[in-house]
Order: structure tokens, then sequence, then C-alpha cells
């Protein structure tokens, strides 16, 4: 009896749930890494697409899988991207795609599975579901936003080079936003 309530409760969130489409020009994945110890490097993806379904009546997310291309990193600086883009670090030849797949949400918290270079881990994210809203056009919009800080090292980003005075190039940590207005498919 419980097997057949919740495959009811399943089935009903999943066809009272909407697609949406990421608006590219209202969306953006970034991230932020030390540098030396002691500044801030920020880069964003320009290349990234999800698939998204939102049940509007419980104003909950059903569905939300990304997929990021890595030769799409930009940090402002060519030299740094090429190096980013290599084997030293996320190796976009024979790893072309981060991945990303939302697993729970429990209030602000969730919980989603992000795959970089072949490895995947379950990574706890900071959310906001900022709900639907109707645009002056007549589009319904989405507004989601996760945040978290992960080991780049967990993830097989290995490559660094120590200080003469101590400490490294580039920290281990790394903070991700993942910024997301979405419009519903007619």
């Amino acid at each position: 009896m419980k097997k057949l309530l919740l495959a009811i409760l399943f089935l009903s969130s999943t066809l009272f749930a909407s697609s949406f489409n990421i608006d590219p020009v209202h969306s953006k994945v970034s991230f932020k890494v030390k540098h030396l110890m002691i500044t801030n490097v920020y880069g964003t993806f320009s290349k990234y697409n999800a698939t998204i379904d939102y049940d509007e009546g419980m104003k909950k997310v059903t569905t939300l899988i990304g997929n990021i291309e890595v030769a799409s990193i930009n940090t402002e600086n060519e030299k740094r991207d090429k190096d980013l883009r290599s084997s030293n670090f996320f190796d976009a030849k024979n790893f072309p795609i981060i991945s990303f797949k939302l697993l729970s949400v429990d209030g602000d918290e969730a919980v989603g599975e992000l795959t970089i270079k072949g490895v995947t881990k379950k990574v706890n994210f900071d959310f906001e579901n900022n709900g639907t809203v109707v645009d002056p056009w007549g589009n319904t919009r989405l507004g989601l936003s996760l945040e978290t800080k992960i080991s780049r090292k967990e993830f097989g980003i290995m490559y660094n080079k120590v200080l003469e005075a101590g400490g490294l190039v580039v920290a281990d940590k790394v903070k991700i936003t993942v910024d997301i207005e979405a419009i519903k498919k007619k």
C-alpha cells in the first residue's frame, strides 16, 4: 500500500509539472577561487542547458538536470582560460561536460550529483526557489539559485604550484553560483 501511495504521489507531481527553458540572457553559471591566497579569480561558463520541470501548484522543482560545456569557460584572460581547458585543470578534450542532477530539496537546502572530470559526488547546495511570475509579454518565468563550495581536488583537479613564501597559486575551495531564470514552454 505504501509503495502504491508513493507511486501515485510521484506520478501526480510529474503530471502537473511544467517544463521550462533557461533564459541565457538572465541566467549565469559562475565560480570564484582564491589566487595567490590573497585575491579572487572569477569565471563563468557561457554555454549550458538544463531540463527543468516545475510544479507551480506545489511550488516545487520536480526535475533539474544541467550540463555545462567546459570549453565555454571565461575568466577574462585567454591564457588562463586555455590552461583551465587543458589537462592541467578541466581537461575539456576528454571531459567536455560538467553535469548536475538535483536529487532532493528541503526548504533552502538541496542535494545534487555534480560530475566534473568524470568524478561524481553528492554536493549540498544553498537553494533559493523564487517561484514564478508572469512577465509583461505573458510568459511565465521561474527563478532558481544554487550556491555551494567544493574541493576541486575531490573532482580530480589537482594542478597547483607552491609559492616561495608558502601557500598555493590556486586554492582548493571553489565557490559555485548558479542563477537560473527560465521560461515556461508553450
